[in-house]
């Protein structure tokens, strides 16, 4: 069977409503996952999504902060959501899914502003985060499972995922620390990069765009936060991958843009 999978940080589902339509409506993806939907799920807006074809539904979220969902034309076979560093705090969803495959949303925790866990305990929940997740992989799955990795993991691994690899070695999402913790938990299962797989890593290529920027598009100092990994069992099914970058110049954009991969 094909896939078709799209991850993105829509920064609060509510107000991004019609741009969910406009990615859904162009791209047809098959599963959905959303990051930072900022809703309760008493006040998700399933209905408008049902009626683009998305019914089946595990929605995770909270008021005004964080909060993932997993929309999907394709029925679930199992789903369930966990929660990481004794918090519910809302940053991770699965579905299973027909032909034994697993899906995992994940928001990973930005970081605040100042890298040092010891100042900035945001700073230390994202490294314990990153840790735990580390931890988890090997112990509970293995790369012969079908797994896909997806969301909004907050760090720009690569010198060419970030608009300045000097000028960003000490701001969070792009330091040694953090980038060296997502190599980490890459290794954990052999993770297959799904869109360097396609899109060489020598070339620049971004998912967030601060909304600081005057024109972010002229400015271009973006970072890829936004990632699909599959485990070595899927990764001979990968067929295209794209990053949706005329996203980020839709009316009323997210800072971040939808990640589209194909499988077969």
């Amino acid at each position: 069977m094909s896939l078709r999978v799209a991850t993105w940080n829509v920064n609060s589902i509510r107000l991004r409503l019609d741009n969910v339509a406009r990615l859904v409506n162009r791209w047809s993806p098959d599963v959905l996952c959303l990051q930072e939907t900022k809703v309760r799920d008493e006040e998700f807006p399933l209905e408008p999504l049902a009626a683009l074809g998305y019914r089946h539904a595990l929605i995770h979220g909270m008021k005004g902060y964080n909060g993932v969902a997993i929309l999907s034309r394709l029925p679930f076979e199992g789903q369930e959501t966990m929660g990481w560093c004794e918090r519910a705090d809302c940053r991770h969803a699965i579905v299973r899914l027909r032909g034994g495959i697993e899906l995992h949303n994940f928001y990973v925790p930005a970081g605040g502003d100042i890298p040092d866990p010891e100042q900035n305990p945001k700073f230390e929940h994202k490294l314990r985060f990153l840790d735990e997740m580390t931890a988890w992989f090997p112990a509970n799955r293995t790369p012969r499972d079908k797994l896909l990795l997806l969301g909004d993991l907050n760090v720009a691994p690569l010198e060419t995922d970030v608009w300045s690899h000097k000028q960003l070695l000490n701001v969070v999402s792009h330091t040694p620390v953090e980038t060296t913790r997502m190599a980490d938990l890459q290794t954990t299962l052999g993770w297959v990069d799904a869109v360097r797989h396609f899109i060489p890593p020598e070339k620049r290529l971004y998912s967030w765009w601060s909304y600081r920027a005057r024109d972010w598009a002229a400015s271009d100092r973006g970072r890829r936060l936004d990632h699909v990994w599959v485990t070595p069992a899927l990764a001979p099914a990968l067929r295209s991958a794209e990053v949706i970058r005329e996203a980020r110049g839709w009316d009323a954009p997210s800072d971040h843009v939808p990640v589209v991969v194909d499988l077969e």
